[in-house]
C-alpha cells in the first residue's frame, strides 16, 4: 500500500506562531513562501511586533534571545523570544525564525522559515527552506538547494509532480520531523510529520509522515504502542 504523500502547507505544518500565521496561511504549497520572505519580513520590522527590539538595522528580536558575540545576522532577518543563536552561526537575511529556536555553531541560514521549536544545531546549511514545530537536523545535515543543471525544481510526489517555477528550494521539514546527522536533502525533498531520516542518508522527492527511513529505498511506517 502506498502511502499518503502529503505537500500541502496545512498538511505539513500547525502554525500558531502569531507573526508566522499570515505567511503560512496565505499558502498553499509550503514552497510558495519562499519567494515572499523577504517582503514578510521587512514589513514586519516595519510595522514592529509587541516584545521586539531592533538590535541592529533590519535585524529584530523577542524576549530573552541569546546571540553569541561571534554570529553574524544580516536583515531582514526575526528571530523569536527564548531562542539561541551560537558560536559562528551565519543568518544571510531574509530568515524568520520562530521562539524557542536553536540555530548552532557554524550554521548557515537564507531565505528561510522556522516554526517554534525548530533546531539546527551544528554545521548546517539551510537555504530557501521551511522547518516546522520542533523540526530537527543532525550535525553536518545540509539542504541543497539548487540542481547541479540550475533548472527549477520538480517537486516529485509519487505520480504526482508539481512545476514550481523556482530555481532554488532546499528542504521543507514538517512538524516534528528529525534529519540525521550527515544527511543531504536533495533540492525539493518534502519530509511529512514526525518521520525520522537515519544518518548519511541522502533523499530527494516527498517522504510520508509517521515514518522511518532507514535509506532512500527503505521506508517503513512508525509502529505507535497505545
Amino acid at each position: 500500500m502506498e502511502l499518503h504523500k502529503e505537500v500541502k502547507t496545512n498538511e505539513l505544518f500547525d502554525c500558531r506562531n502569531s507573526y508566522l500565521y499570515v505567511l503560512f496561511a496565505s499558502c498553499e504549497y509550503p514552497w510558495e513562501m519562499l519567494p515572499k520572505i523577504k517582503g514578510y519580513v521587512q514589513a514586519l520590522i516595519r510595522q514592529g511586533i509587541p516584545g521586539f527590539r531592533e538590535i541592529a538595522p533590519g535585524v529584530m528580536v523577542g524576549e530573552n534571545v541569546k546571540i553569541h558575540h561571534s554570529a553574524t545576522i544580516e536583515g531582514p532577518t526575526i528571530i523569536g523570544s527564548g531562542s539561541e543563536v551560537r558560536p559562528g552561526a551565519y543568518l544571510r537575511g531574509c530568515v524568520a525564525v520562530g521562539e524557542n529556536c536553536v540555530i548552532g555553531n557554524s550554521s548557515e541560514l537564507k531565505n528561510c522559515v522556522l516554526l517554534d521549536g525548530a533546531q539546527v544545531p551544528h554545521y548546517n546549511y539551510v537555504g530557501d527552506s521551511v522547518l516546522g514545530n520542533r523540526a530537527h537536523m543532525g550535525a553536518g545535515a545540509i539542504c541543497s538547494n539548487l540542481k547541479a543543471d540550475g533548472k527549477p525544481v520538480v517537486i516529485h510526489a509519487g505520480k504526482t509532480d508539481y512545476e514550481t517555477g523556482l530555481r532554488k528550494i532546499g528542504g521543507i521539514l514538517a512538524d516534528d520531523a528529525d534529519v540525521g546527522c550527515g544527511c543531504v536533502l536533495n533540492p525539493g525533498t518534502i519530509i511529512g510529520k514526525g518521520t525520522t531520516v537515519y544518518p548519511l542518508t541522502s533523499l530527494r522527492g516527498v517522504i510520508p509522515g509517521g515514518c522511518i527511513v532507514k535509506s532512500a529505498d527503505k521506508i517503513v511506517r512508525r509502529i505507535t504502542l497505545d
